[in-house]
């Protein structure tokens, strides 16, 4: 299944540095998320559109990972000639991530 399906997520941009959050839908499945959700695992998802590392924070007193993807914005929004230089779209990337069934996590 698809991430949307068990979470939403949030993205902001600071130069050439992308922030994204992601909340689950429902906490319980915070700890779930976290298992899935990997550094690796979105690295991959971005692929070349990210040029420098993707770091993962946990923040389990708000139930959310914060993706930090750093040189993912071709430079930032005053140098960048992407369409989205500020990286909004990047929040509907990762939810377009698979992950396993509900099933599976329990």
């Amino acid at each position: 299944m698809k991430l949307r399906d068990v979470a939403y997520s949030r993205s902001g941009d600071k130069g050439d540095t992308s922030n994204i959050c992601v909340f689950p839908h429902d906490d319980a499945d915070y700890e779930w998320l976290r298992s899935v959700l990997t550094e690796d695992v979105v690295a991959k998802a971005f692929g070349d559109l990210v040029q420098g590392e993707v770091i993962r924070y946990e923040i389990p007193v708000n139930c959310c990972l914060n993706f930090v993807l750093t040189r993912a914005l071709a430079g930032g929004v005053s140098k960048s000639l992407r369409v989205d230089p500020h990286g909004k779209s990047y929040q509907s990337l990762i939810l377009d991530i698979d992950v396993p069934g509900r099933e599976e996590k329990r």
